[in-house]
């Protein structure tokens, strides 16, 4: 086994106490970390040179759960929100939606579905994580809404927005869908579906943004009971940043799956790492079960930073060629 090199991590960078906070995204040529509460509705903007006083706070009046910049613009970006593809100007706040999931018949009653509460799967659904491939392609995940349901059931789904605007449903009956990522060489593409507390790697073909879901196999598995991988980032050595909700443990693996470094936090509830150069800047959320972990609810739902002296692998940009 490789030696594991340790981090500890005191206090929050930003002690937001946010519901689900999520989706750290660095926009650089603006130098600015954008990042979302999934929960709360909310949109944040962070000048990390300027500090904790140049936060901004955008109020939504629906939730986004991933972000990513498009090809072409600075000005605009775009979401999986709510009800599906959205665009945002960067500057104004106005938002307009591109493609939305659901057909007319999920947008019918149908008594609840699976959890039994929500009228219709457009309202009991939102978007989770999503990343976007080297061909421009935008790859998003919803799953059920618990503000709505308070439980999850396999309603989930794996889109992709391609860059001519067409929509295709790529995968059914997941859970929680979260990270997700490509081998650097885009052969091989890494998925998470988090109760299953693996992250898998299937066959990727990237002229047509197909995945060989028969072919997959185990990549990581969370080592520490009652963790589950949440949201990663790649650093350019192929490595992996992965966000283990429910342990306070941002773990670092090498390509063959093994642990090789650890960040250790005040509080359990972490959700996503984001790289700003070569500090990783990593959400969490409120403490599910503050009764039983009260230390952790001091240091929820805040935004951490720390420098761990590797650059993170570029991101790619959706190629909006379709005019939305």
């Amino acid at each position: 086994m490789p030696e594991v090199k340790k981090y500890t991590i005191a206090e929050p960078y930003l002690n937001l106490q946010g519901g689900l906070l999520e989706a750290p995204f660095w926009e650089k040529g603006r130098d600015s970390l954008r990042f979302v509460d999934i929960v709360k509705q909310k949109l944040y903007f962070l000048n990390p040179k300027e500090g904790p006083s140049s936060l901004k706070t955008w109020d939504l009046d629906f939730n986004i759960g991933t972000t990513a910049d498009i090809e072409g613009t600075d000005k605009e970006f775009v979401f999986g929100g709510k009800y599906g593809y959205g665009i945002m100007n960067r500057e104004t706040g106005e938002s307009r939606w591109i493609r939305k999931f659901w057909n007319d018949e999920e947008r019918k009653p149908d008594g609840g579905g699976k959890p039994g509460k929500g009228e219709t799967r457009e309202i009991r659904m939102r978007s989770n994580d999503g990343a976007v491939d080297a061909a421009g392609r935008f790859f998003v995940g919803a799953m059920n809404d618990p503000v709505v349901t308070e439980t999850f059931t396999d309603e989930g789904l794996l889109f992709r927005l391609d860059p001519d605007g067409s929509l295709h449903r790529v995968k059914e009956q997941i859970t929680i869908p979260n990270g997700i990522s490509w081998t650097l060489d885009n052969k091989s593409v890494y998925f998470t579906n988090s109760p299953t507390q693996k992250i898998m790697k299937y066959p990727y073909d990237l002229a047509t943004g197909t995945i060989g879901w028969e072919q997959g196999e185990t990549f990581f598995q969370c080592p520490y009971e009652g963790g589950f991988p949440d949201g990663h980032a790649q650093d350019e050595e192929g490595c992996f940043w992965i966000a283990l909700f429910g342990t306070g443990k941002v773990v670092r693996v090498n390509t063959q799956g093994e642990i090789i470094a650890q960040i250790e936090f005040p509080t359990r509830c972490v959700t996503c790492p984001g790289f700003v150069g070569t500090e990783l800047f990593v959400t969490s959320a409120a403490e599910e079960e503050p009764e039983h972990y009260a230390w952790s609810t001091k240091c929820q739902g805040s935004l951490y930073r720390i420098d761990v002296g590797v650059r993170g692998s570029p991101l790619n940009r959706y190629k909006n060629q379709s005019g939305a």
